[in-house]
């Protein structure tokens, strides 16, 4: 009986990875328009099926910890360091991926551009718009929480309340803006960019810029270690890297 049930467990074992793993991955917004393409050609290669979850860093590091389980989980770098700190990844698995600078959209064809030649132009530009959309820091955003705070720092939080315009991820704010529900969008530019209905202004002044490396990492709790090195090695592959610098994102060498 034990030796019909051991081949029994072989030949499952041989089906599932002959139809590959299943893996599912964790990513932050800035991220999910590349990760994803990225992920498409990595199944149409190896066999693997893939699935992902994108949101904010803080909403994700949160499902990490409440116990839904993933097995590549790509956000930013003070994320990751958390995660280390916790034992909560898997030896060797964390990697350096790119570097993401937050932007300015309007809508295409419609608004003008708005004057981002320096942080006092910048602010003026704020001033005279007759709405902002940016994600809701209570979401967990990384560029929402800066910029809310950058608004404190500049003097024009107040001022900017009533037209504020909260969306809960960066794609929520790159599509107020093509729908016109706000006239500035405030956001990573690679969370822009996948939206044919906003135009990019550009980066922020480089003193106000909030570069952003992400990094990706595997979860000890995933049950597909190899498969999921295997999709990072992928992320910064050359290919990888191509569709990453064509979202405006700066790949960076992989540790």
């Amino acid at each position: 009986m034990w030796k019909s049930f051991a081949i029994a467990a072989a030949v499952s074992l041989a089906v599932v990875h002959a139809q590959g793993a299943e893996l599912k991955v964790f990513v932050g917004g800035a991220m999910a328009e590349t990760v994803s393409k990225i992920g498409a050609e990595f199944a149409r290669t190896s066999g693997h099926k893939m699935e992902f979850v994108s949101d904010t860093t803080g909403a994700l590091i949160n499902k990490l910890k409440a116990g839904e389980k993933a097995d590549v989980i790509v956000v930013t770098e003070a994320a990751i360091d958390g995660l280390q700190k916790e034992g909560a990844l898997a030896d060797g698995s964390r990697t350096t991926l790119v570097r993401a600078l937050v932007g300015v959209g309007v809508k295409a064809g419609g608004n003008a551009a708005p004057d981002l030649s320096s942080v006092d132009a910048f602010k003026r530009s704020l001033l005279a718009a007759k709405s902002v959309s940016y994600v809701d820091p209570k979401a967990g955003g990384t560029s929402g929480t800066y910029f809310e705070g950058l608004l404190a720092r500049m003097g024009i939080a107040e001022q900017m309340k009533p037209k504020i315009v909260y969306r809960t991820q960066g794609a929520g704010v790159a599509d107020a803006v093509a729908t016109g529900a706000a006239e500035l969008g405030i956001t990573f530019i690679a969370e822009l960019s996948p939206n044919k209905g906003v135009k990019i202004a550009g980066p922020l002044p480089n003193e106000i810029q909030l570069p952003t490396n992400y990094l990706a990492g595997v979860p000890k709790v995933s049950a597909n270690q190899d498969a999921a090195h295997a999709f990072i090695q992928a992320m910064t592959a050359p290919g990888g890297q191509a569709v990453f610098r064509g979202a405006g994102l700066q790949p960076l060498p992989a540790r």
